[in-house]
């Protein structure tokens, strides 16, 4: 079974909502891209960089996200997306690479953790478009840098 363009298409605009969401702190339009039953599985970094913590459901999630809008500004950059059928047409998998900026001031000035990051998606088509059932995020590698001014 293959995706059509459409399908492609489709999910490439959930994956790119999403980065735009939390950028914006748009937590409510993060949570409508998933499942009511969806899962953000997230890591615990700097310790452990898999995914390791399961946050189910509107609530969950949304408390998950609440570190990600304490950060000043934060920029995510998709990186590649890959698309795959699942078992049935109303079923697709996603892997996406990522480059995630979050920018905040600290006693020696502004700070960009970079995170260089892998989300694993699971996607269903609903009445209303592709939604996302599951995503596990991984970090590949995490650095930081110095900068001058964020807006």
């Amino acid at each position: 079974m293959t995706l059509s363009v459409s399908d492609r298409s489709d999910l490439s605009s959930v994956v790119h909502r999403y980065a735009a969401a939390v950028d914006d702190r748009d937590v409510e339009s993060v949570i409508g891209l998933f499942t009511v039953d969806g899962e953000l599985v997230l890591p615990d970094p700097p310790e452990v960089l898999t995914p390791a913590r399961s946050h189910r459901g509107p609530d969950a999630i949304r408390e998950a996200l609440a570190a990600v809008t304490s950060v000043g500004r934060t920029h995510h950059a998709i990186d590649s997306e890959v698309y795959t059928a699942g078992p049935n047409p109303a079923v697709a998998r996603g892997r996406i690479a990522a480059t995630a900026h979050h920018w905040s001031r600290g006693p020696e000035g502004i700070g960009d953790l970079v995170w260089y990051l892998r989300y694993d998606d699971d996607y269903q088509r609903s009445e209303s478009g592709w939604l996302l059932t599951r995503r596990a995020l991984t970090i590949d590698a995490i650095e930081t840098r110095p900068t001058r001014r964020v807006r």
